[in-house]
């Protein structure tokens, strides 16, 4: 992928379901990523925390969809979940990382999840 500051979107896709968001880039990058990982993933202060130690790992979302997609100046799109999460802008640098990452991230949070005995089904944070 190019410098940071040269990734540009093409193409924001939400799917007919609201459960995935398809990110096409100007160099021909695209990712898909489910609503469950964005959700989980939020670059919130809610999910994200202040700190490291304030990270919260957030249970009970297999089936979050997205209801509502902003755009936020020219830098990146808020998000609005179907459980009311809002609070995240998500960048398209931070799209992009995402959806690069997707699948060692969903492996971690699954691997978070079983540590702290949440699940995907059931809602619970720690």
């Amino acid at each position: 992928m190019s410098a940071a500051k040269d990734i540009w979107p093409t193409e924001i896709r939400l799917s007919q379901d609201r459960k995935a968001l398809t990110v096409s880039f100007e160099d021909g990058v695209s990712y898909t990523i489910s609503a469950e990982l964005l959700r989980v993933c939020s670059p919130s202060a809610e999910v994200r925390g202040h700190s490291e130690a304030e990270r919260k790992t957030v249970g009970g979302k297999r089936d979050v969809m997205i209801a509502k997609i902003d755009p936020v100046g020219n830098y990146a799109i808020r998000l609005t979940f179907s459980d009311r999460h809002d609070t995240g802008l998500f960048s398209w640098v931070y799209l992009a990382e995402l959806g690069a990452e997707a699948p060692a991230k969903f492996a971690a949070y699954e691997v978070e999840l079983a540590a702290k005995g949440l699940d995907r089904d059931r809602p619970g944070e720690k």
